[in-house]
């Protein structure tokens, strides 16, 4: 008993990133979170002592879940039967897997729809290791592939993405950096530092759910918003939102309200609080570490 409910903690634990990954590959929520609950199914089904690491299994097996649900899809691109192992090699593949994370995962809705346009091992490949920084070893047992192989499907699946005119120009690690120098000087009450990372006609903006729990109203002006965050980011935690670096206030937990950026030119210019239930659901919302 007390294993079983080591495996269950464990389980919820790994939940949130696992449904990450699901999401991204399938593009709907309920899929995703049908997914991870088979691979929960899964789990139940085998010997938890037999598992070295259990939330790399828990990858792995969502994983092939999502690749067998994107296999049953008509899909209207070339499903890849055969990987070309002597294409040119990306150079994006030998870039620092953490900041690949947050690039790949920056296109937001953009890249939800040339993500449809790819075969299924592409898909899985791409989102796997550009995402989600999986090795391409790990990816390879999942595929049924060499890890040359799923090298090579992450690269096809990776032109596809930079070739396209539907993603955006961000550079997401000057916005993630931002954010968490926003982050840092709101938790330590740190005004001139807020005033400095804020352009001068930054807008807060709160939507009518945030005002109703008692969000300042809408605000603008660097000093003016400055005072109004400063000293306020207790329970608040960075995170994905629809693709890009944000701030989610989760007391307990749950997250109640999630803070959007605007930055243009390496300032802040608009703030965006959301408190409304279903559209914090459509955000996608995805913890990262800070």
């Amino acid at each position: 008993m007390e294993e079983l409910e080591w495996v269950a903690r464990q389980f919820e634990a790994d939940r949130s990133r696992l449904e990450g990954i699901a999401y991204r590959m399938l593009g709907s929520r309920a899929e995703a979170e049908d997914a991870v609950q088979e691979s929960w199914l899964r789990l139940m089904r085998v010997e938890p002592a037999a598992v070295d690491n259990l939330s790399g299994w828990l990858t792995t097996v969502t994983g092939r879940v999502c690749l067998d649900r994107l296999k049953s899809r008509n899909w209207r691109s070339e499903i890849v039967t055969e990987v070309d192992l002597a294409e040119p090699e990306d150079p994006a593949v030998d870039h620092d897997p953490a900041q690949a994370a947050i690039v790949a995962d920056s296109v937001g809705a953009a890249l939800m729809v040339v993500l449809d346009s790819m075969a299924p091992e592409e898909r899985v490949a791409f989102v796997l290791h550009d995402v989600f920084a999986v090795p391409f070893d790990a990816i390879g047992e999942i595929l049924d592939r060499s890890a040359d192989a799923a090298r090579q499907l992450a690269s096809r699946g990776r032109r596809r993405v930079q070739g396209t005119q539907a993603v955006p120009t961000v550079d997401v690690v000057q916005h993630r950096s931002l954010v968490e120098a926003f982050l840092r000087a709101a938790r330590a009450g740190d005004f001139e530092a807020l005033v400095r990372l804020l352009h001068p006609d930054v807008v807060l903006q709160p939507d009518q759910a945030a005002l109703r729990m008692g969000s300042r109203p809408e605000t603008r002006g660097a000093r003016e918003v400055a005072a109004a965050v400063s000293g306020g980011a207790r329970g608040t935690r960075l995170v994905l939102a629809n693709g890009l670096p944000a701030l989610a206030w989760a007391p307990g937990g749950r997250i109640r309200s999630v803070i959007e950026f605007t930055v243009v030119d390496e300032q802040i210019t608009a703030l965006i609080v959301t408190a409304d239930e279903d559209r914090i659901a459509a955000l996608g919302v995805v913890p990262l570490t800070d």
